[in-house]
């Protein structure tokens, strides 16, 4: 290039990385400042580049009329003629104004518009490079500290890499070489910031990537990664080649692979864990190293696990701190909560004394008319429970109700009571065992004894079969 400018625009557009138009434009956006400060005028004016002689070229635009009403926007046709010769009526013209009278204070003008447009649009680059990035492994350099926090060299840019986000176990002096992952872009007034990870769980993800051929090539997959920086992680994998075992790939020969992790991390223990669809084998593969009796889903809406163990495998499956648990919470996503053997028996043993204790109402049970229940009522007996532990002497010992009745309450107790035992169904409840109960058919064809007066009446119309009428009923002895 002949200009000596056009030679500086060429250096710092290779030196930025920003493209020559962006800082031509900025130039002539400086002598333009610079030029209507100086000029102190109400003109058009304009600012280009003339790239024959390298020169920035500021012209004041007027628009030809037939007569002139406003001098500084306007131009006479003669007059236009005289510097144009082609010029015609509603054309604009340019008047060239000197820049060489522009002096010191312009020309200081000028270098502050230039940087700051170069600042502005390097900035620009600097996030747009970045922010498409995230979550990418980067080699960087410590730079410099700032409080607990490390100043990186990323190359054309700095990252920040914060104390919440550096592992407990490692420490750096300036100009360690490590490696990090970007995990954030801020736009600031300072210009975009680079926020970077030595924590993040993708870090031990990427790390894997770069180490193990079969995660490189899509063999194998990373399914989920859970971390607590410094102490422990966990990462589910999984293999699209039934041939390939996706843990021992991933643990290598001897354990090399993942040894070399290790030390990238500072001696981080790292759990390698298969991937499973089905959330409970899941969640015992996560539990590592622990063994599970069973898993349980309790609500699979909400994600929440119970997960039982031996008594002597609660605290290897919790872990320090809750250590253990907390990851494979995070790995899966669900809430998970785990018992032991026993705890589980006692907490089923205790809802089953609540029930008892509580008792179910007789109104639960099928075959019990209402004016019975309220007969049973008046003597307290008011649950299922305390009805079972009456004696038919005792039944019979309540006015309104005699023993064709208190055979009607037994068959409706001992039905209540089948439905929640294994076996067919008859009628919406279990088969009952013929030394127990018999049969209704057979009830109904045995001999009976002579009827009484009381027994002869008309029978209960359909709808109601156990609730008897007063006249039905025995009376009480």
């Amino acid at each position: 290039m002949s200009s000596l400018l056009l030679q500086i625009v060429d250096q710092m557009s290779r030196e930025k990385g920003i493209e020559p138009q962006i800082i031509v434009s900025a130039i002539e956006d400086a002598l333009l400042v610079a030029a209507r400060k100086y000029y102190k005028t109400t003109e058009e004016l304009r600012s280009e580049l003339n790239k024959e002689t390298g020169q920035v070229e500021i012209y004041a635009l007027k628009k030809v009329v037939e007569e002139v009403a406003n001098p500084q926007r306007e131009i006479s046709l003669s007059d236009a003629r005289q510097l144009d010769p082609k010029s015609e009526l509603e054309q604009e013209v340019r008047i060239q104004k000197p820049t060489e009278v522009l002096g010191r204070i312009a020309a200081q003008t000028a270098k502050q518009v230039i940087f700051q447009k170069v600042r502005e649009a390097e900035r620009e680059n600097v996030y747009n490079e970045y922010s498409g990035r995230i979550g990418e492994m980067v080699n960087c350099i410590v730079k410099r500290m700032e409080g607990p926090d490390l100043i990186v060299e990323l190359g054309k840019t700095e990252g920040r890499l914060p104390r919440r986000e550096q592992s407990k176990l490692e420490m750096f002096q300036v100009g360690d070489r490590i490696r990090v992952v970007i995990i954030q872009v801020e736009k600031s007034a300072k210009g975009p910031q680079v926020i970077v990870s030595r924590a993040a769980p993708g870090l031990v993800a990427r790390l894997f990537e770069m180490e193990v051929p079969e995660i490189y090539d899509g063999t194998v997959v990373i399914r989920a990664t859970a971390r607590e920086a410094g102490e422990r992680s966990k990462i589910a994998v999984f293999s699209k080649d039934r041939e390939v075992d996706c843990v021992g790939a991933c643990v290598g020969m001897k354990g090399m692979r993942v040894q070399s992790i290790i030390r990238e991390l500072r001696g981080e223990k790292i759990d390698i864990i298969e991937y499973n669809e089905e959330p409970s084998s899941f969640a015992a593969n996560a539990l590592s190293p622990a063994k599970i009796n069973r898993v349980g889903i309790l609500d699979a809406a909400s994600k929440h696990l119970e997960v039982i163990v031996d008594d002597t495998q609660l605290s290897l499956a919790i872990g320090k701190k809750g250590q253990n648990v907390r990851l494979a919470s995070k790995l899966l996503g669900w809430r998970i909560d785990i018992k032991s053997e026993e705890e589980k028996r006692q907490e089923v043993e205790s809802q089953m004394e609540q029930l008892v204790a509580s008792g179910t109402s007789i109104s639960e049970v099928a075959g019990i008319g209402e004016k019975t229940i309220e007969k049973l009522g008046e003597r307290g007996i008011t649950t299922v429970e305390r009805l079972g532990e009456m004696t038919p002497e005792g039944l019979q010992e309540i006015p309104g109700i005699g023993p064709k009745m208190v055979e009607k309450i037994r068959l409706a107790v001992n039905n209540y009571y089948m439905q929640f035992e294994e076996g067919p169904a008859v009628e919406g409840a279990a088969e009952l065992p013929r030394e127990s109960v018999a049969p209704t058919a057979e009830l109904e064809s045995a001999e009976e004894p002579p009827a009484t007066p009381e027994e002869t009446a008309p029978a209960e119309p359909e709808g109601e079969p156990a609730v008897s009428s007063p006249e039905e009923e025995e009376p009480a002895p």
